[in-house]
């Protein structure tokens, strides 16, 4: 099962799934992580090495991000009204993961 972890520190959520996807896998893996009510995705970006899908929630800016070497994925928000959703889309992801 995929775990969301709140970093308060770095306002980021860590996700850590059950199995860590390729780089040519993420694309679609983060499509399929991110099916979630209340979240559009808006663009997939590519590079050598880091992967960042950009969504919002409730209208507010997000980003998923994959980095390949670390073997890391996290989710920040994109602004000061981005952050202050944090704790409720981390609740509204583990909701969705639970079902």
């Amino acid at each position: 099962m995929t775990k969301i972890i709140s970093l308060d520190a770095q306002d980021t959520l860590q996700v850590i799934p059950d199995e860590f996807p390729d780089s040519d896998e993420f694309q679609l893996w983060g499509s399929v992580f991110l099916t979630v009510d209340k979240l559009d995705t808006l663009e997939f970006n590519e590079g050598a090495d880091r992967h960042q899908w950009r969504f919002t929630y409730l209208q507010q800016p997000f980003s998923l991000n994959f980095e390949h070497y670390s073997e890391s994925i996290w989710i920040c928000p994109e602004g000061q009204e981005a952050s202050q959703l944090l704790s409720s889309l981390h609740a509204q992801i583990c909701s969705n993961l639970q079902q």
